[in-house]
């Protein structure tokens, strides 16, 4: 078998050649350099990779039979992220999820389905659970559709910039499985959207049916460019440089720029034989289409069908590269060793333990949400007490990203999330509705917030009052924790600043929570006077 220098020497003499003889490879849409760039490599990729695979599939999950529901009017509220795809719409009906299929997408949708291939990625575990409706149990108003799907409902919608270092490569890695199975069967995905992705628990799973159409031999993987937009190049910033991606998604909802993360990397970081055929060559390719785009545009038109191998193995090989990407070493946080290294005592922390599983024991919450999660004792220990599910939030990477992997690892229906509480995530995208805020998504059975509130009363300045309003708005029963301003972690915030915070007292907490809620219980939990109050919010 031919060896890596080997391998890396043939490259080296196709890329010379492409970009000396011509001044353009691709044209001013960025994807173009993608399919460049894919018949580059996807000949030499398809001769490696006949090998080994770099993954074992998902455990298979079965999905139980929906609900048999009466046809009935409904008030439908359409999902304002699914206004992008001709081939389908997606709606809320009475809790119920639904999916249209356009006239238009029929006939690639009938493919999927009398061939096997959708309820079979279904029962492997890669997509959400989906059945089609009869026209009998379809709501009023959507006659026009082709088809009608119901699909299981996901517990908590999240989005990519909401996730840490870990829950981003699962959902890459899990596109790429999918894509790759599909491609066996003679499908591909007709995007890499990272918000067809969402999370069951620690469980990625694709939610977009409508991507999955019939594979056409020769094409190119057209939707490389977004997968490296919305899912390797965010991986790329953390690995590389040690900077989140969260910032930046968030700020960017199409993802990074293959042409913005080129510009940071060090020449150490191009040297890499990877960076340079996934980041480095395809900017370059990008940069000279603009500089001449009717040449790209005819070197574009006369590329060759692109072999079933090389697309195989251009997958396969970038599957294993991003199995092995892990966060740039030595970017340690504050808080992600918190559960271990924090101000109070082993007895205290089981004490803290017991009120929760008393309080999860008495209610049974379907969801609760985890305010300050931190690495997950508390939501774990709230689940072992009989709730539902957890939904888990703190402003640490490295803690959420501990989190995850433990619940990764007990298969836990706890789902940790990225959240800076004094800047959640807002309503944003087109007509600032495409993406949902955490105030519209954050609806639960149940709160905790245990040594929270501080951070924000203190290490935000925001005024107590609002702090404990935030909090009771989540759920209608809660717990939260009080600390004292004599408390260590207090004086360590308060030991270099001024202490401004002369409202910030026990008195005014209890003032605060009482004005919205009833204290049903009150337990302290720590010498230095932490306390955790149980409480029920007022009807409106």
């Amino acid at each position: 078998m031919i060896g890596e220098s080997a391998l890396r020497l043939i490259f080296w003499s196709v890329v010379f050649s492409a970009l000396l003889t011509s001044p353009a490879y691709a044209y001013l849409d960025p994807g173009t350099a993608s399919m460049l760039l894919q018949g580059l490599l996807g000949g030499i990729a398809a001769f490696f990779a006949v090998g080994s695979m770099y993954w074992k599939k998902p455990e298979t999950t079965r999905h139980g039979p929906f609900q048999e529901k009466a046809a009935h009017e409904v008030t439908l509220i359409n999902v304002a992220g699914s206004y992008r795809d001709p081939a389908g719409r997606v709606y809320v009906a009475d809790g119920r999820i639904l999916r249209t299929v356009a006239p238009i997408a029929s006939a690639q949708y009938e493919h999927i389905r009398d061939t096997g291939i959708l309820s079979q990625v279904i029962s492997e575990g890669y997509v959400v659970g989906t059945q089609e409706l009869p026209r009998n149990d379809w709501p009023a108003g959507l006659s026009s559709a082709a088809y009608v799907l119901e699909h299981e409902r996901v517990p908590y919608v999240s989005y990519p910039y909401e996730w840490s270092f870990s829950q981003l490569k699962a959902a890459a890695l899990l596109h790429l499985d999918l894509q790759l199975n599909l491609f066996e069967r003679g499908a591909v995905l007709t995007d890499a959207s990272a918000y067809n992705v969402q999370f069951i628990g620690s469980r990625p799973v694709f939610i977009d049916v409508l991507s999955i159409v019939p594979y056409m031999p020769g094409q190119y993987w057209t939707a490389h460019r977004q997968f490296c937009e919305q899912f390797l190049n965010p991986l790329l910033l953390r690995a590389l440089k040690g900077v989140p991606h969260n910032a930046w998604f968030r700020g960017s909802l199409e993802g990074i720029q293959t042409v913005d993360l080129a510009s940071l990397l060090s020449f150490w970081n191009k040297l890499s034989w990877r960076v340079l055929t996934q980041v480095t060559l395809p900017a370059q390719l990008h940069r000279q289409a603009l500089r001449n785009p009717k040449a790209a545009v005819g070197r574009v038109r006369g590329q060759r069908k692109f072999p079933e191998a090389g697309y195989r193995g251009f997958l396969t090989q970038l599957r294993g590269w991003i199995a092995s990407l892990r966060p740039r070493s030595g970017d340690d946080t504050v808080w992600q060793e918190y559960a271990v290294a924090n101000t109070y005592e082993q007895q205290e922390a089981a004490e803290k333990r017991e009120v929760v599983q008393s309080f999860v024991s008495k209610i049974f919450p379907q969801t609760l949400l985890d305010l300050g999660c931190n690495t997950g004792d508390y939501s774990i220990a709230a689940l072992q007490a009989g709730a539902g599910r957890v939904v888990g939030f703190d402003f640490d990477n490295n803690a959420i990203d501990k989190a995850f992997e433990r619940s990764k690892a007990e298969q836990l229906p706890f789902l940790p999330l990225l959240l800076d509480a004094a800047n959640p995530s807002p309503q944003q995208g087109w007509m600032q509705h495409e993406r949902s805020g955490f105030g519209e998504r954050a609806e639960a059975d149940a709160v905790i917030a245990l040594a929270f509130e501080h951070h924000l009363a203190i290490g935000k300045n925001i005024p107590l009052d609002q702090v404990v309003d935030w909090i009771v708005k989540m759920a209608p029963v809660g717990l939260v924790e009080f600390v004292e301003k004599s408390d260590e972690t207090v004086g360590r915030m308060l030991a270099l600043r001024e202490d401004i915070f002369t409202s910030y007292h026990r008195e005014a907490f209890e003032a605060a929570l009482t004005s919205r809620a009833v204290i049903t219980a009150k337990t302290l939990v720590s010498s230095g006077g932490r306390t955790i109050y149980e409480f029920a919010r007022n009807s409106k």
